[in-house]
């Protein structure tokens, strides 16, 4: 604990950003880096708890009191060999991740929490630039040849974590490039691409193979993979959205998310739109159904565009802005919150039903039927109810409509039937926490195809505990670190 009355000095201070008005003419990250004096007094600001509840709030384990102490002494190379012992990618959390650690800070039962995120993100810049961050090759190799199917954050960290094992580890990627959605999902504005890229070349360099425009089950025979390979990781995510069947649903102008968010990923990189659709939010009046992060994602990119006008829309009840006695510190607190795409500008809104698609003649979309709801709570421990609100039925005019109402489970059709796996009740791959073994003890499963759609510190973590149940069945022992998730208490949060 560097400074023991650092959380009576200082406040929390967020990094600064560009302007909202300035950073929609472009696609860059937008968060100006911090100044060392205020790092430093950020990181002053950790109690050093005796119980530190950040830990269990964390799904990695990060050991973040101790990297915040060498942070606040300037020990930066300290800082980053705590931090890389239990994350393999601070570059991706640091900028992605909803920090369910700060909403497990101590010092967060009366105050604001420590910028954890920003600190964990601080450290890995820094040590890129002063070149702490070096390439790990295994000293010795165990002949062991493993396939991981996915390059999102869940293969990505199995791979580096069986490859520091000594395995041989290919990872088979089906689109062009390497990083899953967080190559084609995650807008640039939040995570540029060359963050990915600059992590990818550093794998390579400790002997990852990677293959693109490599999709099992397509192009590549399943069974002659299965055959090929000592153990199969299954790392593809949670692909399938989830759809609203309504009537008018086939007009031109409705879209899915990942049919839109992708699309400018590729503009970016200076490639052309996939399948030759070319969407597009200029002019629109863009309506957005979906509350959470990806639609968000989609607020902002239409910002980008030049929308004429952009609206969210979502079926629950508004949050509320503060813990109430429901949610407790240190659990995770479902309260409102607003995100950098919001603060761009468009409306929100709350308790709101799609009733029906409206179009024209010629097919095109033309509005959204909407009516509003009121909610009912639950009794006797039932989920909570909701009946519309009478007289409140309109139509809202809407030439663009994003479906960002989450994903169901993973495309089941071709690599995974092939490999006749077993599925839970949600349609996901069935494997458990203990082992992450599927129904074929050689192929294992991790992240949002195992445990359905999640965020980023649970698809590492999950890679990470995967890597080491693959060792284990290869070896009989492992030397790769498991964490221990007895405290944990977010599992399911997202």
């Amino acid at each position: 604990m560097g400074k023991p009355t650092g959380f009576l000095e200082f406040t929390r201070e967020n990094p600064k950003k560009i302007d909202p008005k300035i950073r929609v003419q472009g696609y860059n990250e937008f968060i100006q880096e911090m100044p060392e004096t205020v790092l430093n007094n950020q990181a002053a600001r950790c109690m050093d708890c005796g119980v530190p509840f950040c830990h269990s709030g964390c799904p990695l384990g990060n050991i973040i009191p101790e990297f915040n102490d060498a942070v606040y002494e300037k020990d930066y190379e300290e800082a980053y060999r705590i931090l890389s012992s239990t994350n393999n990618f601070p570059e991706f959390t640091g900028r992605i991740c909803p920090a369910p650690c700060e909403a497990s800070c101590v010092l967060g039962i009366n105050q604001a929490p420590v910028t954890i995120e920003e600190i964990e993100k601080n450290i890995i810049e820094i040590a890129f630039k002063k070149g702490y961050v070096v390439p790990h090759i295994p000293e010795h190799r165990t002949g062991k040849k493993i396939a991981v199917i996915g390059s999102g954050p869940a293969g990505l960290a199995a791979a580096a974590q069986l490859n520091s094992a000594g395995h041989l580890v290919t990872v088979f990627e089906r689109d062009d490039e390497i990083g899953g959605l967080l190559r084609y999902g995650i807008p640039d504005f939040k995570l540029e691409k060359w963050v990915i890229q600059r992590r990818v070349d550093l794998m390579m360099q400790e002997g990852v193979i990677f293959k693109t425009n490599a999709n099992v089950g397509v192009n590549v025979k399943t069974n002659q993979l299965v055959k090929d390979f000592d153990a199969v990781v299954l790392a593809g995510g949670s692909t399938i959205p989830r759809d609203i069947p309504i009537k008018g649903r086939e007009l031109k102008g409705v879209h899915f998310a990942m049919e839109f968010l992708p699309q400018q990923n590729r503009r970016v990189a200076g490639k052309a739109a996939q399948e030759g659709k070319d969407l597009w939010a200029t002019g629109q009046d863009v309506l957005v159904i979906g509350g959470g992060d990806t639609g968000a994602d989609c607020v902002g990119t239409s910002h980008r565009h030049g929308a004429k006008s952009v609206t969210q829309i979502e079926l629950l009840p508004k949050p509320p802005t503060d813990r109430t006695t429901s949610m407790p510190w240190p659990n995770w607190p479902m309260v409102l919150r607003t995100s950098s795409s919001h603060e761009e500008g468009g409306e929100r809104s709350w308790s709101i039903q799609t009733k029906e698609f409206v179009g024209d003649s010629s097919g095109n979309l033309t509005g959204l039927k909407l009516v509003e709801l009121e909610w009912e709570a639950g009794v006797d421990g039932k989920m909570p109810k909701f009946v519309e609100k009478a007289g409140s039925e309109r139509i809202v005019p809407a030439s663009l409509v994003l479906i960002a109402a989450g994903f169901l489970h993973p495309q089941q059709d071709g690599m995974l039937n092939d490999m006749g796996l077993d599925f839970d009740e949600r349609g996901n791959v069935k494997a458990n926490t203990t082992k992450y073994q599927t129904s074929n003890p050689k192929i294992f499963a991790a992240g949002d195809m195992r445990r359905g759609q999640s965020l980023v510190v649970w698809a590492i973590s999950e890679g990470r505990e995967c890597a080491r149940s693959v060792d284990e069945y290869l070896m009989g022992i492992s030397k790769l670190e498991r964490k221990d998730n007895s405290l944990l208490n977010v599992e399911e949060m997202a």
